[in-house]
């Protein structure tokens, strides 16, 4: 979903979100939500779902009851229940798919507690809301100066105000327990609210601010990624990645979410496989493991007495001379099994092509067609000389 002003010009440049991510469209499409059951209709005498999704600021969403029956649709801001006062977000999400994120999430669909919804938020309730909104940064620069002037470890990533000003959140991370009793005393006496202090990971950090990953697209994270699971150096290592922790990391710090994302095509690939720790017996001697292409079923092991002459085996062929092995058998050599790569092979001239086109310094050799043409010109006039003078 996107509004006029974050689509594109004529010659196809892009305009921009000139309401800075507050659009009533579905915020720039960030964590949006296609409700695909919203043009079926609901079986005769079933109710509408009353619990709708209401998104705020970064992505931070939570569920309300709408009590007072309002016909809400996506999109549609409307003034909700806080403790103290009113907050206000824009719809995300109604009717039967809102029972699907609650039980993702572990909320009861009749739980009693469950903050209400107001009413649909008026032109002052909107005015109050954005001039709260265009505050965030200035307090948080402020609050920024009190925080290192106070000496405490803590580094304070974003605020947010709630819709009716009366209250913020301030947003923080830190590697050890934080006293912040004066902090807070300084925050809202400062900036006469109430001050709610929240700490963050730096997953989260990194999910609300936002950024370019190394990939080139923007976070996975900060645009649909709704919960982040465990990513261990075990993932690299299954996908046969260098553990460059510069590498692996990500903007927070972490390793990488994108990480899991082929890990399972990787284990299903992983099956078929031997153990890295198997030997191969023969008569020659005993070859260990020395690496293996996962997608191509090739793997690759030398003899303990010649560890620089590889030989290339299938995944069939290395099961094979393991289950030989464990009848005490052994095969007479590798040389037997390996795949001997032949001159006319086409793999070999791709391979060739793909390394000639991806060198950097291939535009640093010498063009051989300039210097023959010179050559011939320079015989040519030598010859012209030659003539001039016999006549």
């Amino acid at each position: 979903m996107s509004c006029t002003t974050c689509s594109s010009t004529i010659n196809g440049i892009p305009k921009g979100c000139g309401n800075n991510g507050e659009c009533s469209s579905g915020n720039c499409g960030k964590l949006t939500v296609f409700d695909w059951l919203a043009n079926m209709e609901l079986p005769q005498g079933q109710e509408k779902f009353d619990v709708v999704e209401i998104r705020f600021k970064n992505g931070r969403k939570n569920f309300y009851r709408n009590t007072k029956k309002l016909p809400l649709c996506m999109g549609d801001i409307v003034a909700v229940e806080t403790s103290p006062g009113h907050d206000i977000g824009t719809v995300s999400l109604t009717g039967e798919l809102v029972k699907v994120q609650m039980r993702k999430k572990n909320v009861l669909v009749d739980a009693p507690d469950l903050p209400q919804i107001y009413r649909k938020a008026s032109q002052k309730d909107i005015d109050v809301w954005k001039a709260a909104r265009d505050k965030e940064a200035e307090v948080q620069r402020k609050s920024r100066l009190i925080i290192s002037r106070l000496g405490l470890k803590m580094k304070l990533s974003d605020v947010e105000f709630q819709g009716d000003g009366n209250k913020a959140i301030f947003y923080y991370t830190a590697d050890e327990r934080v006293d912040f009793r004066q902090l807070i005393r300084e925050l809202a006496g400062t900036f006469s609210i109430r001050v709610e202090m929240k700490q963050v990971g730096l997953r989260q950090e990194a999910s609300r601010l936002g950024g370019i990953g190394s990939c080139g697209r923007e976070l996975c994270c900060s645009t649909w990624l709704t919960d982040f699971r465990s990513v261990s150096t075990t993932a690299a290592r299954y996908q046969q990645l260098s553990l460059n922790p510069l590498k692996l990391a990500g903007q927070c710090g972490k390793l990488k979410c994108c990480l899991n994302y082929e890990l399972d095509s990787y284990m299903d690939a992983l099956k078929k496989f031997p153990n890295q720790y198997t030997t191969l017996k023969t008569a020659k001697g005993i070859a260990i493991f020395q690496k293996m292409d996962i997608f191509k079923g090739l793997i690759w092991y030398a003899y303990k007495d010649s560890p620089v002459q590889w030989h290339r085996l299938t995944v069939e062929q290395t099961n094979e001379i393991i289950a030989m092995n464990k009848e005490n058998k052994k095969p007479d050599n590798l040389e037997d099994y390996s795949l001997e790569l032949e001159l006319g092979d086409d793999s070999i001239i791709k391979t060739e092509d793909l390394i000639e086109q991806n060198s950097l310094s291939r535009f640093d050799k010498p063009k051989k067609r300039k210097k023959r043409r010179k050559n011939r010109k320079s015989r040519n006039r030598n010859n012209n000389t030659q003539n001039r003078a016999k006549k």
